[in-house]
């Protein structure tokens, strides 16, 4: 795992020292993300600098040294991430090429492959998560490469005359030519969904590559783009042709994937082990970990006092029957007050999941213990394991029987009283039978009333935000793949279309994001086994029955875990990987949220209407409303441009 950065300017105008000085500084803003080594290269004659730094996992001599060229001298590469077939490919290069290696590590394995096979049919060869930048010297030919699933990050885009790449923005800071400007429509669509969604950034000019894309640039301005993995393809496919399996069968064949799925990412030259909630995802990668290790695996858990907020107990008993090496960790408020001021270094892009914090600290305790932790992200998007696709089929149908002009009618009915109306309305009822927060519930349910088809109701399901545009000042929310009416043609069930939708947006901009940077800020590579792309192909061409079954969520995958851990240690309600924000923010967080909500440096910061963040703060601290969520967002926002020095605007 590692970090790397780049840039290419005007050919001949820099010598090669100037440059070499240039990527070091920039490479050492990604210090975290690789902690053991750095390197260099450039060109002046190309204009052209690569910056690495690396943390080693795989080969650990000198062999594995980034950016890495070729052994025919043509080509370069700055590399992050695993290809954890690499041996296997490696193999075929020595048979068919009669190729020899210089050491032992995948860096070198991908390089040759590229070289020898063309980029395009070598990824498709690769198995694991990877974003690369490869320089062709003869072509002067720069390509841009992230993997299927969009597990690996990486940047670019062009800034005052230069073009920049690189895992993180950070990065580009020191290079004198960059002049960031915020995008006042990303900054609206990271209000929605309360992450900046690809293939956007937060900066004007700089873009996300897209999961499975390829770009390729030649000079400043020529560039293709190929996309060598689709999704939507893969979902498309999968619900139009599924697989005729029997029960029997389906679970042999899809734990025989994951078990190699598992196997292969605990390969390393390192110390490893994996987190664990006690959840069905995590519970089965530690318990095919354990089966396929001959000592206990390390094990990590999170655990809150705020007993709504915790599952640590149970993961504890998960580990207790597997037998695995257990720590946890109980959080604190203190240990949040200390981890929130540093949220916005380790997000480059302002980010609102709060579920960042506990994140960022089970990767600081296994950190302590071992190099490399394997966890379950992806299994909900996967398996159709979170609660609101339920939630939202239910109301969609209760809703459809209603006449739209009926529907309107309620939703005006039911926002004609305030929240703050609503609960005092709700206060007649006993407090045992009085749902939380009631006001804001009936009118999230008014606004969802009011969705014309399928599509806008599941966007205004999962928003934070109705209105951005009446926030950000001079911004308006970019329409991506949300707003894409066909894809009802390719997967016209409403289950499968949110799950394929949660996994083209959600899944990489928001959980495949969180776990990158705060792992990557404790020097803590992460794998994904539930996300090896032959898992995910597999399960797409599963019935939506093998998916959903008795109201079951994740049946097929409960039957895999059955071998493994006792069903009484797994089956109780899901819970959320957080905390409890909404309650700490009226308590020990609410003196910091009120110094970056204070309406004079709103107003100066340029970039909100400061009235109805006040409202909404004024409302949440008194508990007439839950405002967590949209606060949490511009708390973020705010945090972000100070840790960044953002300009006003």
């Amino acid at each position: 795992m590692c970090g790397f950065v780049g840039f290419i300017g005007e050919p001949n105008a820099l010598g090669a020292d100037v440059l070499k000085q240039r990527v070091t500084r920039m490479a050492a803003r990604l210090k975290s993300r690789g902690p053991d080594d750095a390197g260099t290269w450039v060109s002046a004659s190309a204009g052209m600098a690569l910056g690495q730094r690396r943390l080693s996992v795989i080969d650990l001599s000198a062999a594995g040294h980034q950016p890495m060229v070729s052994a025919s001298g043509r080509s370069v590469i700055a590399y992050n991430g695993e290809v954890y077939n690499f041996a296997e490919i490696r193999r075929e290069l020595e048979k068919g090429r009669n190729h020899r290696f210089r050491g032992g590590s995948d860096t070198e394995v991908v390089l040759e492959a590229c070289e020898a096979w063309g980029i395009k049919r070598a990824v498709s060869k690769f198995i694991g998560m990877f974003a690369f930048a490869f320089w062709n010297n003869r072509t002067q030919c720069l390509t841009l490469v992230r993997d299927r699933l969009g597990i690996k990050p990486l940047y670019w885009g062009r800034c005052g005359g230069v073009l920049f790449f690189g895992s993180q923005p950070k990065a580009f800071v020191d290079h004198p030519a960059w002049c960031p400007v915020v995008d006042r429509d990303a900054l609206a669509a990271y209000l929605w969904y309360h992450y900046v969604p690809a293939p956007h950034a937060i900066f004007k000019g700089i873009e996300k590559v897209e999961p499975g894309c390829l770009i390729e640039i030649i000079g400043q301005k020529k560039e293709r783009r190929h996309r060598y993995w689709d999704l939507r393809t893969v979902a498309r496919d999968g619900v139009r042709e599924h697989a005729t399996l029997d029960d029997v069968t389906a679970a042999e064949s899809l734990d025989s994937l994951l078990r190699d799925a598992v196997k292969q990412r605990m390969v390393a030259d390192v110390p490893l082990g994996a987190f664990l909630s006690g959840g069905i995802d995590s519970s089965t990668v530690l318990a095919l970990m354990q089966a396929q290790s001959n000592r206990p695996v390390k094990s990590f858990s999170i655990g809150s006092y705020e007993e709504d907020h915790n599952e640590a107990h149970h993961a504890k008993q998960v580990a207790e029957h597997l037998g695995t090496d257990h720590t946890e960790l109980y959080v604190t408020p203190d240990h949040v007050l200390s981890v929130v001021p540093r949220l916005a270094s380790f997000f480059d892009e302002p980010f609102a999941d709060s579920s960042q914090v506990p994140t960022y600290l089970v990767a600081e305790l296994a950190r302590c213990h071992v190099t490399v932790a394997l966890s379950g992200d992806g299994g909900d998007e996967l398996f159709a394991g979170y609660n609101h696709y339920f939630k939202a089929e239910a109301l969609w149908r209760w809703s459809g029987k209603c006449p739209r002009p009926l529907r309107v009618a309620l939703a005006s009915v039911l926002r004609v009283l305030t929240p703050a109306a609503w609960g005092h309305l709700f206060q007649m009822v006993p407090r045992s039978f009085r749902p939380p927060t009631v006001g804001s519930k009936i009118h999230t349910v008014g606004g969802l009333l009011c969705a014309v088809d399928q599509e806008a109701f599941y966007r205004r399901f999962l928003t934070h935000c109705e209105d951005p545009a009446s926030i950000v000042r001079g911004g308006q929310e970019p329409r991506g793949i949300l707003y894409d009416s066909t894809v009802r043609c390719d997967i016209p069930n409403f289950l499968d279309r949110m799950q394929f939708l949660d996994m083209a947006t959600y899944l990489p901009d928001d959980i495949l994001t969180k776990v990158d940077r705060a792992s990557m800020a404790a020097s803590l590579e992460t794998r994904v086994p539930l996300l090896d792309h032959r898992v995910v192909e597999f399960v797409w061409r599963l019935p939506s029955a093998m998916k959903v079954r008795d109201r079951k969520r994740k049946w097929l995958l409960r039957r895999v875990l059955d071998n493994y851990v006792p069903q009484r240690l797994i089956d109780r309600p899901k819970m959320g990987f957080g905390i409890p924000i909404e309650r700490w923010l009226r308590g020990p967080l609410r003196d910091w949220a009120e110094d970056l909500l204070a309406e004079d440096r709103l107003r100066q910061g340029g970039y909100f209407d400061p009235v109805p963040i006040r409202k909404a703060w004024a409302e949440h601290i008194s508990g007439i409303r839950n405002w967590q969520y949209q606060i949490w967002n511009i708390l973020m926002f705010e945090l972000w441009r100070e840790t960044w020095r953002i300009g006003d605007g």
